[in-house]
This record gives structure tokens, C-alpha cells and sequence, in this order.
């Protein structure tokens, strides 16, 4: 043989990428500038060693009580708080002011897809009250970032559930929300099945605002996170 066919002449690239601390550690954003400086980063046991495998990534939305600047405080809520065994990675981001803003989550999805071993078509997004709302927000005005998505306690726009009509949503919320209405998830829910959408929806009874818990602890989710390819 000659040539580019001659055995060995053109080994296979090796899937190079950045050893992790597996577990949580909180992470700087690179790409500086709008409302999210630092981030929680869950690394599961494996990622390490399975360098032909691309993970699944969660990203992770906080709720108006955890906006400031001490990331850490997120170690505590919701679903970083359970995350720990789960065969995925997480991001979740601090919110250090107001709200949620649009471009700058666009700018942290980029440079994460980019820095960690995780296959950007398995990216399923979730957030619980302003995250759930930003969730929604987010899933709509770009929805080929993701793969699916959770969001809980929040509010859809049901005008614009055509963008993500056959994306797989499953959404949480507790019918005696003094917070965040119900409605904020029942008039979106509504209009994704009027069009014949890819939704699934658990309303709690009973639960006020807190439709996370519940939510983050239920087995079945995980397994259809993990089921969710674009």
C-alpha cells in the first residue's frame, strides 16, 4: 500500500478533552459580562475515564430567592441538591441580579456545550419558578439548543408554544400555587396539546409554591431525561 490507505499512517484522533473534579465545584464563567459570573458544575463518576462517550447535560435554573453572588448557596436547592449518582452532567448558573437574561444564557450554553464532554444533542434545560419561567422563555426563542425540557412552577406564553410543538416538555406545578398561579402552566400546557405537542404534565393537588422537591424526586423523570434526543 501507499499513501493515505498505508496501515498507520492515519491513527485515529483521540477524543481529547479536560479532566474534572467529579462531584460539584463551583466554575467561572470564561466569557465574562451579563448577569451570570460563576456556576455549579457536576461532574458523574465515569467522566473521567469514558473518553468515547459524550454525557447528557442539565442545565439548572435557580428561582429569585438564590440571585446574588455566593454560588454556593445553590448546593442546597433543588435539584443540585439531589443530583449526586445521576449519569449526567449539570451546569447551574447564578443569576447575580434581577432576572434572567436571554442573551447572556445563550453566551453560558455556548461556552459550556463547547468546554465540557457532553453531547449536544441529549441538552435538556430545567428551572423552578423565575427558572421555570426563563425555562420556557428560553426553550421558545431557541428551541434547537435543546433536547428537552422541565420546567416547574413557572409561566409559558401559550402564543408561542408552536416554536417548541415537538419538543418532549414535561412541566410541574402545584394547583394551590400562592406564588406563581397554576394557570402559568396550565394555559401553556393547554395550547401544546391543542397543536398535538410532545407534553407531559404533572399538577400537584396540594404543595404551594414548592413543586421541585416532589418533582426532582421522582424516579421517572430521570429515566425520561435520559430517553430525550434531538
Amino acid at each position: 500500500m501507499s499513501g493515505p490507505d498505508k496501515p498507520g499512517t492515519n491513527p485515529p484522533k483521540e477524543d481529547v478533552f479536560d479532566p474534572q473534579t467529579v462531584g460539584i465545584t463551583a466554575k467561572k464563567v470564561v466569557n465574562g459580562g451579563g448577569n451570570i459570573s460563576d456556576y455549579l458544575l457536576y461532574i458523574p463518576d465515569g467522566y473521567n475515564t469514558r473518553k468515547d462517550y459524550k454525557w447528557p447535560l442539565v442545565i439548572f435554573l435557580h428561582g429569585i430567592g438564590e440571585i446574588g453572588t455566593n454560588v454556593d448557596i445553590l448546593r442546597n436547592v433543588a435539584l443540585p441538591r439531589v443530583v449526586k449518582g445521576q449519569p449526567f452532567v449539570m451546569v447551574a448558573p447564578q443569576c447575580t441580579k434581577s432576572w434572567w437574561n436571554g442573551a447572556t444564557l445563550q453566551t453560558f450554553y455556548k461556552e459550556v456545550v463547547a468546554k465540557y464532554h457532553v453531547d449536544s444533542n441529549r441538552v435538556i434545560l430545567t428551572g423552578l419558578s423565575m427558572g421555570g419561567m426563563a425555562t420556557w422563555d428560553w426553550i421558545c426563542a431557541s428551541p434547537n439548543n435543546f433536547a428537552a425540557a422541565v420546567p416547574i412552577s413557572g409561566v409559558g406564553d401559550p402564543k408561542l408554544m408552536g416554536n417548541v410543538k415537538k419538543m418532549p416538555i414535561w412541566a410541574f406545578h402545584s394547583a394551590d400555587d400562592p406564588t406563581v398561579s397554576v394557570n402559568g402552566s396550565r394555559l401553556a400546557v393547554q395550547a401544546l396539546q391543542a397543536i398535538g405537542g410532545n407534553i407531559k404534565y404533572t399538577e400537584y393537588p396540594t404543595g404551594g409554591h414548592d413543586a421541585w422537591t416532589r418533582a426532582y424526586a421522582t424516579p421517572e423523570l430521570y429515566t425520561w431525561m435520559l430517553n430525550q434526543h434531538k
